[in-house]
């Protein structure tokens, strides 16, 4: 199995690497030129490095490094910074995700090729009509207005809630949904649910990045898991 990972050089993008290795995975990693890597990674076995921005990939390079691969997971995400937030590509994580989509069609796999994006608690399944309270709908109106990596979350989901769709020939996706991000050393026992059981605003819980990182490569790795949540944005937080 080989697996493109894109957001590799970020705190959760490189422990789904490292977990994506420890199964013999062979991995390709695309990261920014000047992105500083885990020490782990130099000479690493499977491993492949890319050094480049997604967003500076004509369609033809995108479609190159796609090819071949049974899975393709997204990390990608917006640095914590004002340039980060409020400055360009304001579409990272969307953009993306349709590109990576597109790359995907291109290289007419024999198989749908498995598309995993990490999101986020915060971003509702539209699908399934999910309960969120009048207060909770203003604060996340206003985090809409004021944050826009949320609405790149949003619209990344779309890309494959609503553009892909559950029937397409050649990608199947799932979205996982973590709370308030946290670091650990070990994975622990967490659980998964198919949408939020606790507010994400007002009584938030915390999902482990490392916890994130194992999630996601059980998916793409484990085929009952991805029988049971293809097609889904399953929600994961820490078992307490």
């Amino acid at each position: 199995m080989t697996v493109l990972v894109v957001g590799a050089s970020g705190a959760t993008g490189r422990l789904l690497v490292d977990q994506l290795l420890g199964r013999s995975v062979s991995v390709k990693v695309i990261v920014r030129p000047q992105a500083t890597l885990p020490a782990n990674f130099v000479n690493r076995e499977h491993l492949t490095i890319i050094r480049a921005a997604v967003s500076t990939l004509d369609d033809a390079e995108l479609a190159r490094h796609v090819l071949g691969c049974d899975a393709t997971a997204s990390c990608l995400g917006h640095n914590m910074s004002l340039k980060g937030i409020y400055g360009q590509p304001r579409r990272l994580v969307a953009d993306a995700t349709r590109r990576l989509c597109k790359a995907v069609e291109t290289s007419r796999p024999e198989h749908p090729v498995k598309f995993v994006l990490m999101n986020t608690a915060g971003n509702s399944n539209r699908a399934l009509s999910e309960r969120v309270s009048l207060g909770e709908q203003c604060v996340i109106g206003l985090i809409r207005l004021l944050v826009p990596p949320h609405v790149d979350n949003e619209t990344a989901a779309d890309v494959l809630r609503v553009d892909i769709g559950q029937d397409h020939q050649d990608v199947e996706w799932v979205v996982v949904r973590p709370d308030s991000l946290t670091n650990a050393d070990v994975v622990t026992a967490y659980d998964e649910h198919p949408s939020p059981v606790r507010s994400a605003i007002f009584n938030p819980g915390s999902t482990s990045r490392i916890n994130v990182a194992h999630f996601m490569a059980e998916l793409i790795t484990n085929r009952s898991t991805w029988a049971r949540w293809k097609g889904q944005m399953p929600v994961i937080y820490n078992r307490t």
